[in-house]
């Protein structure tokens, strides 16, 4: 297993990844050292996380190997069908993957998303419109919806 600290506006983000795809990203609220040769296996992963950081990728275009429960796994996909720039409910997220009563369960995998931004689980949001639980912290989820949002936040002042 291969792994790669680089830097993002969010924090130190962890990669780790071997031949059969990309298996985590993860935003840390620690320091770490950040990594000044990207193992091979990485660098695509890296460069299309930097270009969205840049807002030149809307997309990710990656071989994907997260560790998971074929249900979790079954919810990320249904996760990958979010647009970016678009928010779903966990009860919307839960009806298109054929299951209205398993929308706890639904969650609960959604927290469990090992590929963060990669597999885009901040754009679930409560039914109610408002933000809530988020692995990397709420004010993480907020970053990165402004960040995909196609109307930008003016300032007042």
């Amino acid at each position: 297993m291969e792994e790669a600290f680089v830097n993002t506006p969010l924090g130190i983000a962890k990669l780790e990844g071997d031949s059969l795809g990309l298996s985590s990203i993860s935003v840390l609220n620690t320091k770490e050292r950040i990594t000044q040769i990207i193992p091979e296996l990485l660098e695509d992963a890296v460069y299309q996380l930097n270009e969205y950081f840049e807002g030149k990728r809307t997309d990710f275009d990656l071989t994907l190997n997260p560790s998971g429960t074929d249900f979790q796994q079954k919810v990320w996909k249904g996760l990958l069908e979010i647009p970016f720039g678009k928010t779903v409910s966990y009860l919307q997220l839960s009806k298109s993957l054929g299951d209205v009563k398993a929308v706890r369960a639904v969650a609960a995998a959604n927290g469990k998303n090992p590929l963060w931004i990669i597999v885009p689980c901040h754009r679930v949001i409560g039914s109610d419109g408002l933000l809530t639980g988020y692995a990397g912290g709420l004010l993480r989820k907020k970053w990165l919806l402004e960040h995909e949002s196609p109307v930008k936040q003016q300032s007042l002042f």
